[in-house]
């Protein structure tokens, strides 16, 4: 098991004292031309838990106009989702970044509130990876 691995399984029960929820063992922030990239990283087991916990945040952030994620568990089990940005610039750099760090049983969901300016699909994808980057060296 790698060291991040550990400290990562350290963490799954991070809990609000106040509230008792569940609350990102991680959060990151990434802001380009107007556009704000709010990150979050969440423990997983399974993938109805990346579900639910993908439809609590599209609930809570429902504003926003993108809430795009990915998720792996074990070697061979992985999702991506763009939600409306054009294919493969959100969910898979985000899961590139999680891959980058050896990490399994993780959900990283990035949430966009579009700024005014069109960034293109090279700026899109910089924007996905550095959001989920920020969150994922916080572990």
């Amino acid at each position: 098991m790698s060291k991040k691995y550990r400290i990562f399984a350290a963490k799954l029960e991070c809990r609000s004292r106040q509230t008792n929820h569940r609350m990102a063992v991680a959060q990151g922030i990434y802001k380009d031309r107007g556009s704000k990239f709010l990150s979050f990283v969440e423990p997983i087991s399974n993938e109805d838990e990346a579900k639910a916990l993908v439809a609590q945040y599209k609930k809570k952030y429902h504003d926003a106009r993108h809430v795009c994620y990915a998720y792996r568990l074990g070697p061979n089990l992985w999702r991506t989702k763009d939600d409306g940005e054009p294919h493969g610039t959100a969910g898979l750099p985000i899961l590139r970044s999680i891959d980058a760090r050896n990490l399994d049983n993780i959900l990283v969901v990035v949430v966009r509130y579009f700024g005014g300016t069109l960034l293109g699909t090279g700026g899109l994808m910089v924007a996905y990876r550095e959001a989920s980057v920020n969150a994922l060296e916080k572990l």
